[in-house]
């Protein structure tokens, strides 16, 4: 069957593999990786035969990726990052280059290897982040913001490299080459912003007219790899044009339509990626070189997240940040498989020296979900040993709060209670992390507490302990279970309101002490059912009826004390 057959083995794998990293709470891609490792042709037993087709699949995996990347970030997004994304990326890649070619020489390579080091650790991964997060629940955080414009400068970086570092051995000869890379791109993003602007939002109306979602399907998906495909013409990234025209795609009406279809095939497609990767993994060259890989790794982890701390922190953010951005982007990243690819076949660089990057890259990708998940703990425990970072507070009395509502979460739903709360004469005080969300908050001139609501510092610095509701807009539940330990350890007799995904989601929350549980898809779901009734005409007070007794279904077990005690179910109206 040939790459059918592959296929199907690469498929079932992979499910194997995401059934074991689920069963350890560790992120998907984890298991993918190593049923790469486990069917790649390194390791015997059932082998994946056509290698190379499959990784030329993989290469659609990263452009869907990116292409979803570019939809979900759009320009307006990353301008409240820009300052640390176009500039700061190309300073934290210089300095990374400077230090691994440090570890090169050190290591024993000569100068020109060495560079090539520098500059194949200077590359994050995308891939890994972007899925690192989304498993987190932690997309849309400022954090997440700054990660993702930096890698979004990494990945521009990565075609001027692949020209320039070739031409090490030959710079005069490289320079006309530069200069028309440069000159293409530029021509090529121009053409975009005209066919961004003129031509793609009337194609997606005339197809939409048509009411096909499978024809909307396609259509999205060949934009994305249609115009990566272009800039594959203009001798530029497959992945980047994906990218750009999700960005460009991003500001029309039908971006969250686009991006919904999207993302299935997206996930199917990157898991071929991340097969692929455990693929090349080698076994037998781990093990004669396991010493100097580790080295390596601890090296690079040590090194690159200092780096990316301290450029965060220069440029002007604080708190949780730069730890996590630190840890989030030490890893070396899947273009550099594509860089060294390119310095092998140039023969810039030796196959030993390709060999111990591919594994390092590997190694340091496996790291960074657990790495990644060390952030909150870390900062944790900075807070405790260094208790005068001052908060940054914003419309508090000076005589502080009392009988007062704690909203942890100041987006669309927080801001919307604290501003029905406060407008009938309810003190309220919203504590928000993001830095954009933030200053909508202040806007609305809302009391503010700008910092993690899971640390008790910041809890504190909202007078906790002499509020009377707590409210929890969060939809992370372990941030949602964060938050509500630390407010109960600080007021054990605190009434919590919180934000819940599902039934199990809901009980754990009820243990922890949590009074009153709101299900938002489920709200949702009973507010448009009402809405559909009346409109058949159905009588006000009958679907009332039918309303409290679904909600009787869904929250009565999880509240049968309250109940007992004549308390309102949660939800309730």
């Amino acid at each position: 069957m040939g790459i059918a057959a592959d296929i199907a083995v690469i498929v079932v794998a992979a499910l194997l593999g995401g059934l074991i990293a689920q069963r350890f709470k560790q992120p998907l891609i984890l298991g993918y990786i190593l049923a790469g490792i486990v069917v790649g042709p390194h390791t015997g037993g059932i082998t994946i035969h056509e290698i190379h087709d499959i990784e030329l699949l993989a290469e659609i995996g990263v452009a869907l990726l990116l292409f979803a990347l570019g939809l979900e970030f759009s320009f307006h997004s990353l301008k409240p990052v820009r300052g640390v994304a176009l500039i700061g990326t190309p300073i934290q890649m210089t300095l990374t280059i400077f230090f691994g070619y440090g570890v090169g020489r050190w290591l024993g390579y000569d100068a020109i290897a060495s560079l090539w080091i520098g500059s194949l650790i200077s590359l994050s991964s995308t891939m890994v982040l972007l899925k690192t997060l989304m498993a987190r629940g932690l997309m849309g955080t400022l954090s997440s913001r700054v990660m993702i414009g930096m890698l979004i400068v990494q990945d521009l970086a990565v075609i001027p490299l692949m020209i320039i570092l070739p031409q090490l051995s030959n710079p005069q000869a490289g320079l006309p080459l530069i200069a028309w890379a440069a000159l293409k791109a530029l021509a090529f993003l121009a053409l975009m912003v005209v066919v961004g602007v003129r031509v793609i939002p009337g194609l997606l109306v005339y197809i939409s007219r048509w009411n096909s979602r499978e024809l909307f399907l396609l259509a999205v998906t060949s934009i994305g790899l249609g115009v990566g495909y272009i800039t594959y013409l203009f001798g530029l990234s497959f992945a980047f044009g994906a990218f750009v025209a999700g960005m460009v795609l991003s500001e029309s009406d039908y971006s969250h339509q686009a991006l919904s279809d999207i993302i299935p095939l997206r996930d199917i497609f990157g898991l071929l990626f991340f097969v692929t990767v455990g693929m090349l993994l080698d076994p037998v060259f781990l093990w004669r070189h396991l010493g100097q890989i580790l080295l390596l790794v601890a090296v690079i982890l040590v090194g690159k997240g200092l780096i990316f701390a301290v450029v965060a922190r220069c440029f002007g953010y604080r708190n949780v940040i730069p730890l996590a951005v630190g840890l989030g982007l030490s890893q070396v990243g899947e273009f550099s498989f594509v860089l060294a690819g390119v310095g092998l076949s140039s023969g810039s660089i030796s196959s030993d020296l390709y060999s111990l990057i591919l594994n390092t890259t590997i190694f340091t990708m496996l790291i960074t979900p657990p790495l990644s998940s060390l952030t909150a703990p870390l900062y944790a425990l900075r807070k405790k040993w260094f208790h005068h970072e001052p908060l940054n507070t914003i419309n508090i009395p000076d005589t502080g709060l009392r009988d007062h509502v704690v909203i942890a979460g100041g987006g669309q739903t927080g801001s919307y209670v604290a501003q029905v709360l406060i407008g009938r004469g309810v003190p309220a005080v919203v504590i928000e992390l993001n830095n954009q969300q933030m200053g909508e908050v202040r806007k609305a001139k809302i009391p503010l507490v700008f910092g993690d609501a899971g640390k008790p510092l910041v809890l504190e610095a909202a007078d906790i302990e002499r509020a009377r509701l707590l409210i929890i807009t969060i939809p992370a539940i372990i941030v949602v279970k964060e938050i509500a330990e630390q407010a109960l350890r600080l007021n054990p007799h605190l009434h919590i309101v919180a934000r819940s995904g599902g039934l199990e989601q809901m009980r754990m929350l009820r243990d922890l002490g949590v009074r009153d549980v709101v299900q938002p898809e489920f709200e949702a779901g009973l507010e448009i059912t009402r809405q559909s009734l009346l409109a058949l005409g159905v009588d006000n007070d009958e679907i009332s009826r039918e309303a409290d007794r679904v909600r009787e279904e869904l929250y009565a077990p999880l509240y049968a004390t309250d109940r007992t005690e004549d308390k309102p179910v949660a939800g309730e109206v």
